[in-house]
């Protein structure tokens, strides 16, 4: 295997296993509470888990602008910049945090205003969300060091710390729920305890690992204006774009409930495979992040194209996988998640828009890791507009005619879109980070 690979695995692999194990959390409070005897707590814990999703999606920045960020002063061996970006963004992840405590009521308010709830289930949800908002700073505090290993080109210490967070958030729910008598404050204890144990535990690695590093750290210039403008900047433009996407993915779920609850029901179960897919190759965007970073920190255009053009190949042949495991394997997935003969009967006639995601969208992932690396998120942002534009384009457009194939259509479009946008964008996003040396003029010759 060659060089190249060694190094993208290096990242993308790690860093796979702890996407995997994020659903986990939320998977592992409605497990527990499923067998309490009363189906309104598995609603408080879904609508609980749902704004927090949200929440912590739109600041989701604060973890790629790290990564790209950290990665090009590691290529250029900036010690003193590299400590600095770790508490910078640690430093606004903690008051972003802080915010969100104080706006607690109203953004819970706002949220009931959309989300209609039985006053039962309305009533344990606000329990359960009044406690885990104090996870805030813990959960966006790790997503800086989060972005800052990914960076430092670690996946496998945010590795150990996902699985870490699992472990404790099961030990400590089923302690307070079954010991303790607890009900759903067990479980929203269980998962404040388990934000925390990440996040002390990313502190005490950083220590162990890079405390060599904090000598070389500097008070001045830690909140300069420049930096300052950089890191928002970057991140700024990640947020806008997390917000179109927030709103295709919303809207695909709402548009898919107004069908009914059959084509909901459909639309849920293949947007898993879409979901299972994304784990996988969000792990090759982080292998982008990281290293197209160094090598553009380290002026290094050889590395560069080489690791691109590497990263495009595991795509693809992630993407052929994907393609026949569905094909070959997709009813009997379908089957494991539901025994309901009238929504598989009606998931095989749309089972062929989802063979199309991993084609459509392993560009899109692949790209997006890369812009990351090179900080370049106004490409991304430009590619997420147009994308989502074409979304609601194409599905109103269609919608009458089409009804559900639309919705599907339209997606799939969306995903397309943004790959070919990034792709038209790439040289532009190349010469930025690459530009062309000016040539020096010769002086006179001495012979």
């Amino acid at each position: 295997m060659k060089e190249t690979d060694k190094h993208i695995l290096n990242i993308a692999l790690p860093s796979i296993v702890s996407n995997i194990t994020v659903p986990l959390l939320g998977l592992v409070d409605v497990t527990i509470v499923g067998h309490l005897g009363n189906a309104a707590y598995i609603g408080a814990i879904a609508v609980g888990s749902m704004l927090f999703n949200i929440i912590y999606w739109l600041f989701a920045f604060l973890r790629m602008g790290t990564s790209g960020m950290t990665a090009q002063l590691y290529g250029k061996q900036l010690s003193g910049d590299i400590v600095q970006m770790a508490v910078r963004s640690i430093g606004i992840g903690m008051a972003v945090a802080l915010s969100l405590i104080a706006l607690q009521v109203p953004i819970r308010e706002a949220a009931f205003l959309f989300i209609h709830p039985t006053e039962e289930i309305k009533e344990l949800a606000t329990t359960y969300f009044h406690i885990c908002i104090w996870g805030a700073p813990a959960t966006l505090g790790l997503y800086g060091l989060t972005g800052w290993y990914i960076g430092m080109q670690n996946s496998r210490i945010p590795m150990a710390i996902a699985i870490t967070q699992n472990l404790v958030n099961i030990a400590a729910s089923l302690c307070l729920v079954y010991a303790c008598g607890l009900k759903v404050e067990g479980v929203a204890l269980g998962t404040l305890i388990a934000q925390y144990a990440g996040f002390l535990m990313g502190i005490g690695l950083w220590i162990r690992r890079y405390g060599y590093l904090w000598k070389h750290f500097r008070k001045e210039g830690l909140w300069q204006r420049q930096a300052m403008r950089h890191f928002f900047q970057v991140n700024r433009d990640i947020f806008l774009r997390t917000l179109c996407l927030v709103a295709v993915t919303l809207f695909f779920t709402a548009a898919g409930a107004g069908q009914g609850e059959i084509i909901l029901a459909v639309n849920t179960l293949l947007m898993q495979l879409f979901t299972l897919y994304s784990y996988i190759m969000d792990g090759f965007a982080y292998a982008g992040e990281a290293l197209i970073g160094k090598h553009i920190g380290a002026c290094d255009y050889p590395a560069y194209a080489r690791t691109r053009k590497h990263l495009f190949v595991w795509g693809s042949v992630m993407a052929g996988l994907f393609t026949v495991a569905y094909a070959t394997g997709g009813d009997a997935f379908l089957g494991l998640l539901t025994d309901e003969p009238e929504v598989i009967e009606a998931s095989g006639s749309y089972l062929g828009w989802a063979l199309a995601i991993p084609v459509a969208g392993m560009a899109a992932f692949i790209w997006d890791g890369i812009y990351i690396g090179a900080t370049n998120t106004r490409g991304m942002l430009q590619s997420m507009a147009v994308a989502a534009a074409c979304f609601f384009i194409i599905y109103y457009g269609l919608n009458h005619a089409w009804g559900n194939h639309a919705l599907w259509l339209a997606f799939l479009s969306y995903l397309g879109v943004r790959s070919v946008m990034q792709t038209l964008l790439s040289r532009r996003m190349t010469r930025l980070a690459f530009p062309p040396r000016p040539v020096t003029p010769s002086g006179p010759s001495d012979n």
